[in-house]
Order: structure tokens, then sequence, then C-alpha cells
């Protein structure tokens, strides 16, 4: 994976995919956003599933009900497409993240030459698949879900005890709900997380909740890695839609998220040439309340601090500069008084 000093923004279209023409049209769109990478869900559902249970999420609609299996069913396609939408994917020079649910899709996405693979929150504590999983030395992401802190640390420490451990870990925080509920986001685990394994791990926010709010307070809060569904019509009746952004709206949601980004800045404060000018066209310095004449020293009986400071002796250093120094020329009442006027 490509994490340098931005968020890594990915586009997640393992619940809205629908056939392979829907992954290229959201494989273009995640592109044309300016997205760093797509995120797929490789799964057999066949196998994953072996009881069927309901699902109940919200739609535009209201709340709806599906089964499990026709929910994943949906979102599954043959090898020979995830190739197609690999090759998708290079062309628009996007890197791709999978879910993987089996040996068999994980090979599957280790022959599509994945650039990462992630556990869903659901395998946060199945260890040895994470195990399996981190044997590939390709970047590892824990989704958390609803797991506890020692539950992550346990999956953590096997990432890093792996034969062949994964250069790259990240943890990412991930409420649950279709869409969440704002009670149960819980924003502040972000800083949690990279308090306990911040040395280690790059920490991230996988969004369950509608339009950019919630990424926007996660990247405030630290987040490196940031996940948002993308589907191409969010009217449709499925579990992930009504949180997504469409298309038309992806491009705003990365904009948006870069904007803050460089709104943060950096920890130190450092001033621009324009904000040095502005500064001292803001501040005040030393000018002359009466005429003082040249052997004269100017003290604060014939001073009086005006704008701007631009070529004065601002407040703050007139005593030091001018201590035991007298005037080498007349300054005229309502002149300023620069450094170059003692001797």
């Amino acid at each position: 994976m490509n994490l340098g000093p931005r968020a890594y923004i990915a586009f997640e279209i393992g619940p809205t995919v629908a056939g392979l023409e829907s992954g290229l049209a959201l494989t273009r769109a995640a592109a044309e956003a300016g997205g760093d990478a797509i995120k797929w869900q490789i799964l057999r559902p066949d196998r994953l599933v072996g009881r069927d249970v309901p699902v109940s999420y919200g739609t535009l609609d209201g709340p709806m009900t599906s089964s499990m299996r026709e929910i994943l069913d949906r979102r599954s396609l043959p090898n020979a497409e995830w190739f197609t939408m690999a090759q998708a994917a290079r062309a628009c020079r996007l890197e791709i993240i999978a879910t993987v649910d089996y040996l068999e899709t994980l090979k599957l996405a280790c022959d599509l030459d994945v650039d990462a693979l992630k556990v869903c929150s659901g395998d946060i504590a199945h260890l040895d698949w994470i195990r399996e999983v981190a044997a590939t030395g390709l970047p590892v992401m824990l989704d958390t879900g609803s797991a506890g802190l020692g539950e992550i640390e346990r999956a953590v420490d096997v990432c890093l005890s792996a034969p062949k451990a994964p250069h790259q870990i990240l943890v990412v925080h991930c409420p649950s709900g279709y869409p969440a509920r704002a009670e149960s986001i819980n924003l502040r685990m972000l800083t949690t997380l990279q308090q306990m394994f911040g040395e280690t791990c790059t920490i991230g926010f996988s969004d369950h909740s509608p339009d950019a709010d919630m990424d926007l307070a996660a990247l405030a809060l630290g987040a490196r890695y940031i996940e948002k569904t993308l589907c191409l019509n969010r009217a449709e009746p499925w579990p992930e839609h009504t949180m997504a952004v469409e298309p038309g709206e992806a491009a705003s949601f990365v904009r948006r998220l870069r904007e803050v980004e460089t709104a943060m800045g950096r920890p130190r404060r450092a001033v621009s040439e324009t904000e040095s000018d502005a500064k001292a066209n803001a501040r005040r310095s030393a000018f002359a309340r009466v005429d003082i004449h040249a052997g004269e020293y100017p003290d604060d009986s014939l001073i009086e601090w005006r704008r701007p400071a631009t070529g004065g002796i601002e407040p703050g250093v007139m005593g030091a500069f001018c201590w035991g120094r007298r005037l080498t020329r007349t300054v005229k009442a309502g002149e300023q008084i620069r450094k170059e006027d003692f001797a």
C-alpha cells in the first residue's frame, strides 16, 4: 500500500457491486473522484453461510430485512470477472484491497496481485484465519467492529508474530450498523487505538454513516486511512447503499477530506509570507506623538503605538533596542520611528 503523508482514501464497493458492469462503473467513479484504492469483498457465500439468518437494515424507503445469503450472493462475482476488475483498477491507477474468507479466496486475491488484505470485523477473533492472512506478507487491515481491546490486541500480536509478518498493519475502527447510529460511532476510540497501536500500526476509520461528517471528524482525530462506501444509486434496497456516496458526490467527498487535511497543517506553527505581511499590517509600532528632536531619547511620553508594524519597532522590542540610544534625526509628529533613526 502506498501510505504517504496524506490520508489514504479507499472506496468500498464490495457491498454495492451487482455484476461486472456495475463493478467497472464503480471503479471508474472511484478513480475520477481521486480515491487511492478500491475495496472489494471476495467471498464464497455458499461456504460462508452455514445457516441462513435474516439481516435488518435501513434504506431510503425505510427498514428492510433480507437473508444473509441473498445479500452476499448479490455481490459475488466469478473468478474471471475479478481478473477483469483488477485489470480495470490498474488501468485507473487504483490500488486494490480485498476482504477474503477462505484459503481459496485468499489464493485468488494473491493471484490478482491485490495491494492489501482485510480481515472483516466478524473474524477479528478468528486467530488461525488472521495468521493465514498475515503469512502472505501483504499489508493486513483488521476491521475491529464491536471487538474489545483485548481481542484487537491479540489480532495485532498474531500479525506481528507471523513467519512472514506484514510490513504494514492497519487497525480500522468500524462502527456497526446499517447505517451506524451516532451514539454507536464512538470516534474517541480512534485516540485509544492510536495510543495502543500507533507505534506499530496505522489507524483508520471505515464509515457506516451518511455524508462526510464522521469521516472529517475521524481525520481530525488522527485517522490515516478512510474507507467510504461508493454506490451507483443510493435508493437501491440493500444494506450499505443508504450510507454510501454516489459517483456525482465522490469527488466532493475526497475534496472535503483533502481541504480539512490541508487546514490541519502541522503541529508547529509556521507563518507563511502572506501571513507575515498581514500580521505586520495588523500589529503596532512606535510613532512620534509630538516632534522628537535629534539627540533625544523617545520615552513613552513621546510616542504612541499605531499600525502598521512594517518597517517600525514593535512594543515588545522597543525598550531593549532603544536602551541608552538617542535619535540621530528629528522625527516629526505622526511619523513612524525606525531602527535606522538611532545612533
